[in-house]
């Protein structure tokens, strides 16, 4: 089998830190790794360092042909083609096709949790990728990351800013993950030589309610922070009034209700496990981006 590695949305957040991980944790030679991504312009940096960039259009089979051959092992990071119901899915089918013809033996795959039962709209595109990969006959390593600590970026500065924290969570627990713990964890599976079929939940160290992250979060920036519970569509029509697009206010509530309903209470060891290093805690995350938050707020 090739040893040569290959990472799609290589130019994205997750993919530039897997690469980093390759180099660095896992001590790969850049001239196994393969960068695909849409506008290799964007990836000039990797280039430099020996990297093989190459353009990946995951609606141009030609392009995704092309750039898999003589690919052994391939992270495909699902993409973030949501405007069109089914489109992603679609997407991801055609890369899973792609990289059977190509030769490609190993599949990783960036998943999310509990696919099969879940109340998030998308949950359908990760659960069948996770079908086409398996129907392909190629092994392969299910990777079902967690919601990132990384997304309360975007609502965390207004509660901060307010003092109030509205959600329809209820008592629902869920163990955030980093997204730099979960490009460890990607990094290293894709490295790996193993061809067993396996599935991991990348989940962070501890399963919360957000009354829990609330007191974090108002312990490390020393304010106080109210919860307020309300219902799906309050939730909903509030984050309307405060500026969310109308299509994005349900997707985000629908975060809200899953956890609520339990289907976000999964805490694994999987991080440590793949990488040897435990990931990091809600608390070390947010005192080390303290100031970023501050900011946005």
């Amino acid at each position: 089998m090739s040893d040569t590695l290959l990472v799609t949305g290589a130019s994205g957040h997750l993919g530039r830190r897997v690469i980093a991980h390759l180099l660095e944790s896992n001590g790969v030679a850049p001239g196994r790794i393969v960068a695909a991504t849409r506008d290799p312009a964007k990836l000039s940096d990797l280039a430099a360092k020996g990297i093989k960039v190459v353009a990946a259009d995951f609606e141009d089979a030609a392009s995704l042909s092309a750039a898999f051959a003589g690919v052994g092992r391939l992270l495909l990071i699902s993409t973030d083609a949501l405007d069109k119901p089914g489109r992603r899915l679609a997407q991801h089918e055609a890369a899973v096709a792609a990289a059977k013809a190509a030769g490609v033996k190993h599949i990783v795959y960036t998943s999310m949790p509990n696919p099969d039962d879940s109340l998030i709209p998308f949950a359908p595109d990760h659960l069948g990728t996770e079908q086409a990969i398996k129907a392909s006959g190629l092994s392969y390593t299910l990777l079902r990351n967690s919601w990132y600590m990384d997304n309360m970026f975007l609502p965390l500065p207004p509660v901060l800013a307010s003092g109030q924290w509205f959600t329809s969570a209820g008592e629902g627990r869920i163990a955030n993950v980093s997204r730099e713990d979960c490009a460890r964890a990607a990094a290293t599976a894709l490295a790996s030589s193993d061809t067993t079929a396996r599935t991991y939940d990348i989940t962070g160290p501890e399963s919360l309610t957000v009354s829990e992250i609330a007191a974090i979060v108002s312990e490390v920036f020393e304010r106080p922070i109210a919860v307020v519970q309300v219902s799906d569509e309050q939730l909903t029509q509030g984050m309307i009034a405060a500026g969310v697009p109308d299509f994005m206010a349900p997707l985000w509530t629908s975060f809200d209700a899953n956890t609520r309903e339990g289907k976000m209470n999964i805490q694994t060891d999987a991080v440590e496990e793949l990488t040897g290093t435990a990931p990091m805690t809600l608390k070390a995350f947010l005192a080390a981006n303290k100031a970023a938050f501050a900011k946005a707020a």
